[in-house]
């Protein structure tokens, strides 16, 4: 689905990563893992097209992005870090706007299988930072995307949201999807893909 070519990245004038070469395919779920400052966030940004600025080569289905733009951003739901829910509206509403083409009853489920049943017209300010996560990943359930990019999807989830939202990722790969995650936390999938990209930082040199 996505491939990178010598791919590299560069924050406030320091080189984070470089020579990064990788192929995201269907039915593969990725780990981008690294510690703190590697550019983990900042490589799904790229990815997803909320930064242009990058160095190398970034194609969708073999095609470079700039030329396919529309096509790879219809493939494509990315959660972030933040959940991106409007407190104003509640969980009901805020899935009616993200996925205007479902219905109420999938809606209803969708926020059900999350864990947030007797939750579906409560105000999201009135909810916890677990439930907004949830709120936010209820989106899974009604996507149509067949590439998933997430943010620290585990953030704030109980050890029992973790392992069902895992169970998500895999039954999306096996549908011939692709799940490309970072995070802090080691998930628990067979056959799980991991991209250290610890090993694509610049060698400092001391003189």
């Amino acid at each position: 689905m996505l491939e990178l070519r010598d791919f590299s990245c560069e924050r406030d004038n320091r080189l984070l990563f470089a020579g990064l070469h990788a192929s995201f395919a269907a039915g593969e779920i990725w780990h981008i893992e690294g510690p703190n400052g590697v550019g983990k966030t900042s490589l799904l940004r790229q990815l997803t097209g909320i930064s242009r600025e990058f160095g190398g080569e970034l194609l969708w289905q073999g095609r470079p992005i700039g030329e396919c733009r529309y096509d790879f951003a219809c493939a494509l739901l990315y959660i972030g870090h933040q959940p991106g829910i409007k407190t104003a509206l509640t969980a009901r509403e805020n899935l009616m706007a993200y996925c205007p083409e479902s219905t109420s009853a999938q809606i209803e489920q969708a926020l059900t299988d999350i864990g947030l049943y007797g939750f579906e017209d409560v105000g999201c300010y009135r909810l916890s930072a677990g439930q907004l996560r949830r709120v936010a990943l209820a989106r899974l359930a009604l996507s149509t995307q067949p590439l998933w990019i997430l943010d620290e999807p585990f953030t704030a989830l109980d050890t029992q949201a973790v392992a069902a939202l895992e169970q998500r990722f895999v039954a999306h790969a096996a549908a011939g999807g692709c799940v490309i995650i970072t995070t802090h936390q080691k998930p628990s999938i067979d056959a799980l893909k991991v991209l250290a990209l610890g090993d694509y930082q610049p060698e400092v040199r001391f003189v």
